[in-house]
């Protein structure tokens, strides 16, 4: 019986560590999904929501770095008017260090322009940082994929 105990605890320690080191790399991937999810509302307020205050901002489209709420609020706010805008998450790679974290990888955008599907792939970096117990974008980087050399 308690040979049975020990291999029973464990095994609820083996478990529970696996749980545990996996939990904030699930939260951050939880977190870049979110941002997906918030970019497909279409709802400039559910996206601006995931950006701490003091987050920067780097825009896809956008000449000028976004360092205030304000200025990244600006940068969505044309959302409500392109219903057909979207984006898809391919590759993601997330990384962990105690209340930092990265999440790194590539998204498609789509739209509908004249009758047609337009694709712009891109690349992307969030940074998170840990803060009451939500991972909040505290540094967002996005650019073209380039074309591939002829």
């Amino acid at each position: 019986m308690r040979r049975v105990s020990i291999v029973l605890a464990l095994t609820v320690m083996a478990v529970s560590r696996g749980v545990t080191a996996a939990g904030p790399q699930d939260d951050v991937t939880a977190a870049t999904r979110a941002w997906v999810e918030a970019y497909n509302s279409r709802d400039p307020q559910k996206i601006l929501a995931l950006y701490a205050p003091d987050a920067v901002f780097w825009g896809t489209s956008s000449p000028t770095l976004s360092d205030t709420p304000a200025l990244i609020g600006e940068y969505f706010k044309n959302s409500p008017s392109q219903p057909n805008a979207r984006v898809e998450l391919g590759e993601l790679k997330v990384r962990v260090w105690g209340d930092t974290a990265a999440s790194t990888g590539s998204y498609t955008f789509t739209d509908t322009r004249d009758g047609q599907t337009v694709r712009r792939p891109a690349r992307f970096s969030f940074v998170y940082r840990l803060q009451n117990g939500r991972w909040m974008i505290v540094d967002h980087h996005s650019s073209s994929v380039p074309a591939a050399p002829r």
